[in-house]
């Protein structure tokens, strides 16, 4: 019963639902996501490159024949031992034109060299194929010290269109009143984070889930703002080979 129940909390990290407003800091950041991801997600299939695969928490998402995970080659993600495949943080250990589709989340942020690396992607993309990128816009410094930049829609444009690709369809996730309250919840999330889950729990709780609700409700009856979101969602299509 106990072990069902810490399943179910840890679901909710992910792939929160109703309960994930009592019980996950970053309720609005993740259920965002993981609507664009449920539905562009959809986007994608044949030969899949999930680069920065993390946990793979989206793989079920994506209707893929095959599915490949790639990771920075780290003694962490070594560790982790969820990807299939390690890169030296230049290039990408596969062949041009390897893969149908790419999925990169929440990835971009930590790259020093954007262009070399939205460089390997579209040399590992074939000509036609999808790729699905998700980059912060307002959030906090995390995984420090690899936290290197922040990308506006124009900037993230810019930048995919250099190496060949044509935006199909962009998305701005809460781009309303619950982005200021994500990053209040994020701001009492650092400050009382602590290695006993229990203690994080009781946090989260008090502290945090009465801006999950209320942040909720002034959603429905205050105006969007389509400048001020928490993340970039693209879609796009490789056009060209990158030069």
């Amino acid at each position: 019963m106990l072990v069902d129940l810490k399943s179910h909390f840890r679901k909710q990290a992910m792939y929160p639902g109703p309960l994930g407003l009592l019980v996950n800091p970053f309720y609005f950041a993740r259920r965002e996501l993981l609507s664009t991801m449920s539905e562009l997600g959809r986007e994608l299939g044949g030969r899949v490159l999930d680069v920065g695969c993390g946990d793979r928490p989206y793989e079920s998402l994506i209707p893929a024949k095959e599915y490949i995970g790639l990771e920075l080659d780290t003694p962490a993600s070594r560790a982790r031992g969820r990807a299939d495949a390690y890169y030296d943080g230049r290039s990408f250990p596969f062949a041009d034109g390897s893969f149908d589709s790419v999925l990169c989340n929440q990835v971009l942020e930590h790259v020093f060299a954007p262009d070399e690396f939205v460089r390997e992607l579209a040399r590992v993309l074939r000509d036609d194929g999808r790729l699905l990128l998700t980059v912060p816009f307002v959030w906090d410094e995390h995984e420090q010290p690899r936290d290197y930049g922040r990308y506006s829609s124009f900037g993230l444009a810019a930048l995919l269109a250099r190496h060949g690709f044509e935006l199909l369809q962009t998305r701005k996730t809460a781009a309303d009143v619950r982005a200021l309250f994500q990053m209040i919840n994020a701001y009492l999330y650092k400050i009382t984070v602590s290695p006993n889950p229990y203690v994080n729990l009781l946090a989260t709780l008090v502290l945090m889930a009465p801006f999950n609700l209320v942040g909720t409700l002034l959603a429905w009856i205050t105006p969007s703002n389509p400048d001020f979101y928490l993340d970039n969602v693209v879609l796009a299509r490789k056009v060209e080979r990158a030069l």
